[in-house]
């Protein structure tokens, strides 16, 4: 191998690993926890968390905000969720879910996914209804107090919530929930008046305040929608700069049902329109003397007319809750949601990573834990790949027999490249040898390599996912560090720099990338043995800051391959003696 081209390469991989390290989300010691607070809901709402105007429906005018009054709640009771319904307004803004805790601290708090207008980190979900041009139907709005049918809404018992606006005309939103995280809508009208009525039906998500966006690159987290088959992702900052009159929208799409919503990296807000109704999504953000409000909903394009005496609905669904691969698209085959699993960012190489997504999963119901999951998937791309690794160790075999041929011509071509690699190619088309094809393995690894890391990234199944010991979240680094030994010293040194940052597993990839290479012979060259002494410790301290799932993979990886090697060597070595004929014994004089 010419020493030139060694360290342009190993130059080039090492702006790889900064490039790599620039981009993906940076973690740290410990795992960004959802920033959400236990607070008091009768704490009045500030100017400042007020709702504005309403993106769904593109209107100019502002919404009313509700009164400073006591609540009246609705209890949620779900298998999954737990809650309430605010009667002022009937806005879905107080949720948790009952299976996902902040961290895998013991005590920690359920992850909070709804929050009303008045506390720290308002999300929540409206649903009603719009005028036509110059309409004068008083519709409900957000000081509107709503009476209910029963006093809980529980799985698979519904309930109605009704308002009469004094001009003969009732409304009523039906509210159920499943066993997990969707809540189905019926918007019902009741015409008692001696007018018809025609009114448009929305629904939106709203959010009154910029999260800290914690996937970097690797994950999109912010409004996302797909409409007519077309997935669309913005960030909160284009919704910021973007937002033009009428309505403050920033984005508008006209299509077939579809869904709109807002995501976080393993959480989601949806609202899902009746699939095949001309509806019109748009995003928004209303800048309310402040603290914003990012709004994401659909409304109706074809307006619901009550004839005088009569009743007229119609039906759509909420999702509120975690990304859950498999609950996705079962809603997408029982709802007819399009793409709705595109929910998960999959990204541009959606056609690698979920499979392997898939194998993963289906390794964890079969061994029951995700660590010993990616072991067997490790054995699996093994033995995928054996026949390449065979290739590769006989081919670096042949490359060793060479060294003396190709150190000979450096030496004669010395000042002359043009014929130096001339002649090098001769000699490999004659010795049947090609010196790529060591790198073809690893090549093709790069893809596995790079699915793995982003399904361990974006998947909520991979999200506290214990291993065995100290490894409680497979997603998240090793926490153990070399530079307290390992809790004796009482102090941490990551809060000075990541890099101070050295666990247990990324010290044993760095020796068993060691320990493979003392199988293969040293370069020749002493540029090169300096660059391969190095490597390990360049890796381990670049491994010390990935999801410890995927130290364990690389790991458990370099035995195999230093198991297979060895293997493949012994048998190459073996059909090599038994090739060369044994010399004639001395003649004794």
């Amino acid at each position: 191998m010419d020493t030139k081209r060694f360290i342009v390469a190993v130059l080039l991989s090492a702006m790889v690993l900064v490039g790599f390290e620039y981009f993906m989300p940076k973690q740290t010691h410990q795992e960004v926890a959802q920033q959400v607070a236990q607070t008091s809901r009768q704490t009045p709402p500030s100017d400042a968390a007020r709702p504005a105007a309403p993106v769904a429906g593109v209107s100019s005018q502002p919404v009313s905000v509700p009164s400073p009054q006591a609540e009246t709640r609705l209890e949620i009771d779900a298998p999954a969720v737990r809650g309430s319904i605010d009667l002022l307004g009937a806005r879905l803004d107080d949720m948790v879910l009952r299976d996902y805790h902040e961290t895998v601290a013991a005590g920690s708090p359920l992850v909070r996914i709804l929050e009303a207008a008045h506390d720290p980190q308002p999300n929540y979900v409206e649903i009603g209804w719009m005028n036509l041009a110059g309409g004068q139907v008083r519709v409900p709005d957000a000081n509107t107090v709503w009476s209910a049918d029963a006093p809980k809404l529980a799985a698979d018992h519904p309930v109605t919530l009704s308002w009469d606006n004094g001009e003969g005309v009732t409304f009523q939103i039906v509210v159920g929930i499943d066993a997990h995280y969707m809540f189905a809508i019926e918007q019902r009208i009741v015409n008692h008046s001696a007018q018809p009525v025609s009114l448009y039906p929305f629904a939106r998500v709203s959010r009154a305040y910029t999260p800290e966006e914690t996937g970097g690159y690797l994950v999109h987290e912010g409004p996302i929608s797909v409409i007519d088959g077309r997935l669309d992702e913005s960030s909160y900052k284009s919704l910021r700069t973007g937002a033009t009159p009428p309505g403050n929208t920033s984005w508008t799409k006209a299509g077939q049902g579809g869904w709109a919503g807002i995501t976080d990296k393993y959480w989601l807000t949806a609202v899902v329109p009746q699939q095949g109704a001309p509806v019109t999504g748009s995003y928004g953000y209303q800048a309310n003397g402040g603290a914003g409000v990012y709004q994401v909903g659909f409304i109706a394009q074809v307006p619901t007319v009550v004839g005088a005496g009569a009743t007229a609905s119609t039906t759509s669904h909420v999702f509120a809750g975690a990304k859950e691969v498999s609950l996705l698209e079962q809603y997408q085959s029982s709802l007819h949601i399009p793409d709705f699993w595109k929910a998960v960012d999959f990204g541009w190489f959606a056609f690698m990573t979920r499979p392997i997504f898939y194998v993963l999963d289906w390794l964890n119901t079969l061994l029951g834990n995700f660590g010993l999951a990616l072991m067997a998937f490790t054995l699996l791309v093994k033995a995928l790949f054996f026949p390449l690794a065979t290739r590769q160790f006989r081919s670096m075999a042949k490359m060793r027999k060479l060294q003396p041929k190709v150190q000979d011509l450096r030496e004669r071509y010395k000042g002359d490249q043009m014929a130096l690699n001339q002649q090098m190619m001769a000699l490999y088309k004659t010795e049947g040898v090609n010196p790529a094809s060591g790198c073809l393995p690893m090549l093709v690894q790069i893809p596995v390599f790079w699915s793995l890391y982003k399904d361990l990234y974006i998947t909520i199944e991979m999200r506290h996912a214990p291993f065995f010991g100290w490894i409680h979240d497979l997603s998240a680094p090793d926490l153990t560090n070399l530079f307290t030994l390992f809790g004796l010293i009482p102090w941490d040194p990551a809060g000075l720099s990541p890099y101070l940052q050295l666990g247990v597993w990324p010290i044993l990839f760095g020796v068993t990338m060691f320990l493979q290479q003392k199988l293969n012979p040293a370069p020749m060259d002493p540029a090169q043995q300096r660059v391969f002494q190095v490597m390990p410790v360049l890796f381990t301290f670049f491994m010390a800051r990935q999801p410890a799932g995927l130290v364990i993979y690389y790991c458990w990886n370099n035995l195999l391959t230093m198991a297979q090697q060895m293997v493949i060597q012994r048998r190459t070595q073996g059909a090599t003696s038994q090739a060369v004929p044994a010399p004639a014994a001395a003649k004794r004089k």
